[in-house]
């Protein structure tokens, strides 16, 4: 995959675009498996008989699988290297593998005659959702890790913007899957405790496009062998050195922590959005809250087509974002995020369609500075030799929160009156702030010393 021209020690060449089409488009089939499951995982539940009081506790099982799974994922794979596979896609082939069992499983889990709200149906969903976050982040891992491992610092805005934009791209067609199913005449409700058919074929035409992007994938991306890769970063490829987790953490960049701050704020509501729209929307606008109902399901149609609306406004967002420099980086999440909250506000407390429209415009906006901009900064002050070790430990920014909001929510959809619009608001309120605190972050540049690197 690579060009054959002449590059300098310590220095990764430049990729032509086309190289850096086809390292990134591959993510927007796993976004397409991940986000049929996150658009849909509250319905689905709400569907299987879930108490929306303890929907919570559903929402802990991803970013718990994320925070296990995605440090160990960097250090194999930093060690890993298969001659006809290479460092990271054996890690995507395994997570693809998982994926596309458990994509036929979930949407079924109501139709194995468990009972509506059995703990049975629930424990079974819960154990497949589980199973699908530990393989989507497996497989999502590896686009993340080639990134640092193949682009250079002046690229890194173009690849993480490029590699979120197919990702949007992704998310647009998971979300938008119920609603065209229903359309053509798809059944979009079923018996009580049964997911719609149009759930279903949502997520069986998802693992197909999975299956797709993880072949092509394989096919087209060719890394770095360990020699390449330790010339082009500029450290020893022969260290073998054993560092642990604590050792690695101990030589980590500053702005590895202070990003970890902004992260714990700007994640903190990103699960109540998941969790609480669907049902938000359906009592604001449809002015129902029974699951079985039509009115809930086509709610739960209409935060499809709002997920893909914001997913569409961040690949427009994503293309701008590609020219972004250390100028205007941090400005450009301050802005972006702050436009984020407002929209969530405006979802929680508006009741039109118009309303929520706007909302999820301006969520679009915060939505493509959160998944890109702190991994360019990140990306930027790393010298390549762990690079799948600390995207790993960074992702536990992204999880943590995730969790602590999972189980606040225990306590807290209470006392704001069990209102899923007010956690939505809440929601809003704390990615402003995440926002804000971008400016404690002082970006970072590595500075490769070749007396130190066996030059």
């Amino acid at each position: 995959m690579m060009s054959s021209n002449e590059h300098k020690k310590g220095q990764l060449p430049m990729l032509t675009s086309m190289q850096l089409f086809l390292m990134t488009f591959g993510y927007a089939g796993v976004q397409v498996a991940f986000s049929v499951q996150t658009g849909n995982m509250g319905r689905i539940f709400q569907t299987l008989g879930s108490d929306p009081t303890k929907l919570g506790f559903f929402f802990i099982l991803p970013p718990l699988a994320g925070m296990i799974t995605q440090p160990l994922i960097g250090l194999f794979s930093d060690k890993t290297w298969l001659p006809k596979f290479g460092r990271r896609m054996p890690y995507l082939i395994g997570g693809c593998l998982v994926s596309l069992i458990v994509l036929l499983l979930l949407p079924n889990t109501g139709s194995f005659g468990f009972g509506y709200g059995s703990m049975t149906a629930l424990w079974f969903g819960a154990v497949t959702v589980l199973f699908m976050d530990l393989s989507a982040n497996v497989s999502m891992q590896p686009f993340k890790m080639i990134i640092p491992d193949m682009v250079n610092e002046k690229q890194t805005d173009k690849a993480w913007s490029l590699q979120n934009i197919w990702g949007s791209l992704g998310g647009v067609i998971a979300f938008v899957f119920p609603f065209i199913l229903t359309s053509f005449g798809v059944a979009n409700t079923a018996a009580r405790g049964v997911v719609p058919d149009s759930v279903k074929i949502s997520f069986y035409v998802a693992a197909a496009i999975l299956l797709l992007s993880t072949i092509f994938t394989i096919m087209n991306v060719k890394e770095y062998d360990p020699e390449t890769l330790a010339y082009y970063h500029g450290f020893k490829s022969d260290d073998k050195t054993h560092e642990s987790f604590i050792d690695i953490l101990k030589h980590a960049p500053k702005v590895f922590w202070t990003l970890g701050i902004v992260e714990f704020f700007v994640w903190f509501g990103i699960p109540y959005m998941w969790t609480y729209s669907t049902g938000a929307l359906s009592e604001n606008i449809w002015r129902v809250s029974d699951p079985a109902s039509a009115g809930y399901q086509a709610a739960g149609n209409w935060f499809g087509i709002l997920q893909a609306v914001y997913s569409v406004v961040a690949i427009v967002v994503g293309i701008l974002f590609q020219r972004l420099n250390d100028k205007t980086r941090k400005m450009t999440y301050f802005l972006s995020l702050i436009a984020g909250g407002l929209g969530f506000i405006i979802v929680a407390y508006g009741h039109t369609h118009v309303s929520s429209l706007i909302g999820f415009v301006l969520i679009g906006i915060g939505w493509i500075a959160l998944i890109s901009i702190p991994f360019t900064i990140l990306t930027n002050a790393l010298d390549g030799k762990h690079d799948g070790v600390y995207l790993g430990l960074f992702n536990c920014f992204i999880c943590i929160p995730q969790i602590v909001a999972s189980v606040a929510s225990f306590a807290i959809f209470p006392a704001v009156g069990k209102s899923m619009a007010h956690m939505l608001a809440i929601a809003g309120v704390s990615l402003m702030i995440g926002g804000c605190l971008i400016w404690i972050v002082k970006e970072e540049k590595i500075q490769v010393d070749m007396t130190q690197k066996g030059e």
